[in-house]
């Protein structure tokens, strides 16, 4: 059935445009006057693919993990219940309400329909669908089970979003928590603190110490927060331009990884993402050598991508995956061991999942544990830096009792 798309006023004068499958094109005009919709303009989507008026680019709004994943167990639950890959995708773009995902998941269809394979269709969308995606897709269609596969990857892109969820989720709070502490403390030092020391300055009296910082500390930020700024956001621009070097973002990935409490959680989440990407790779039937390659990019960090690529070099030589990754040292000795048991017992893809369950829970209690530590900690700064204040103005007017008596 071919796809339109239309723009449109409803019988308030509001605009709206959308994508929708329809028989032909006075067919969909006649529905969406049914629906309220006064169509203004309506185009198959091949005519809008010629004429270059259709982009997308240009359509507003992105593809979330968890859209993605949805509509994955949707596909897979419709090609379980033996509906054809076609009319599947059909009724996926009908449940669809993101209307990239929507445009998207008919132009996989369309190739589809034409004789194209699901994987090679969806690799024409590698920002909505990952290599990771597509090589369990194509491994699935191989193998002839490619709605067990489909769950699998359901399955896994929800571990992901969830996991992804609960870090951002763990960290806000203290970040929304330090940058309402900072803006109290700037407002305090730059509008309240120069207005009571303007007492002292009008008498003349001799400021202490404690005083003189604390005002030294307020004319600067209440004179030069420009410059500051400036420094911050140039600082940050030459941070980021470097960290886009192949030399700087081996330091940065470096930097992060040894970093005291946060290189750690960082690397447990880096291999907890390794361990259960590979062993779904694994389970879905890709190769071992292929699953090496797509998992190196999921670390997000050169310097494990690095042994990875090492390790595949030895496998190729008829190594196995173990004593390449020991050799690096990036991997912790209980992974290795792990990976070893697997490897002898012919379960690796099991014991890939363990690790990644084991270290997902163990980055998941250090996160909270560390947010945990953060409240107290930034409470006693908060207290510490209000408590200074108040004795650094308490302190004067103490002295100017004294001279009073």
């Amino acid at each position: 059935m071919p796809v339109y798309h239309f723009k449109g006023m409803t019988q308030a004068g509001k605009n709206i445009s959308g994508i929708r499958n329809c028989e032909s094109g006075r067919s969909l005009q006649a529905l969406l006057r049914k629906e309220g919709i006064f169509p203004t303009d309506i185009q198959q989507q091949k005519e809008r693919a010629k004429s270059g008026d259709i982009d997308l680019k240009k359509l507003t709004g992105r593809v979330s993990t968890r859209e993605l994943s949805v509509i994955t167990r949707q596909l897979a639950t419709l090609l379980h219940a033996g509906v054809n890959l076609v009319e599947s995708l059909s009724a996926v773009f009908d449940q669809t309400e993101n209307q990239k995902l929507k445009l998207v998941v008919s132009q996989v269809k369309q190739r589809v329909n034409e004789g194209s394979s699901l994987a090679d269709a969806m690799a024409k969308h590698p920002k909505v669908f990952p290599d990771l995606y597509c090589n369990m897709v194509r491994a699935g269609e191989s193998s002839g089970a490619l709605d067990v596969v489909l769950t699998r990857l359901a399955d896994f892109t929800e571990n992901q979003a969830k996991l992804r969820s609960k870090v951002i989720g763990t960290l806000t709070y203290p970040a929304i928590m330090i940058m309402v502490g900072m803006g109290i403390l700037s407002i305090l030092m730059v509008v309240v603190i120069p207005k009571i020391t303007k007492i002292f300055a009008d008498r003349k009296a001799t400021l202490p110490l404690p005083t003189k910082i604390l005002l030294g500390i307020a004319n600067v930020i209440r004179d030069y927060w420009w410059l500051i700024f400036l420094v911050m956001i140039l600082g940050i621009f030459a941070l980021v331009q470097y960290v886009k070097t192949e030399r700087g973002r081996i330091r940065w990935d470096r930097f992060k990884l040894d970093m005291p409490i946060a290189g750690k959680i960082i690397r447990m989440l880096s291999i907890a993402r390794f361990s259960k990407t590979l062993s779904t790779l694994l389970m879905s039937g890709v190769p071992l050598l292929n699953a090496l390659s797509i998992v190196r990019s999921i670390v997000n960090n050169q310097i494990l991508a690095k042994a990875i690529d090492d390790a595949r070099e030895s496998i190729k030589e008829g190594e196995s995956i173990a004593a390449p990754l020991r050799r690096s040292g990036e991997f912790p000795p209980l992974v290795i061991h792990m990976i070893a048991v697997g490897e002898r017992s012919g379960q690796l893809e099991e014991m890939l999942n363990s690790v990644a369950v084991s270290y997902q829970d163990q980055a998941e209690t250090r996160i909270n544990s560390l947010t945990t530590l953060l409240e107290p900690l930034m409470i006693v700064f908060m207290g510490g830096a209000v408590g200074f204040m108040v004795f650094s103005i308490l302190l004067p007017i103490l002295q100017l009792n004294e001279f009073a008596r």
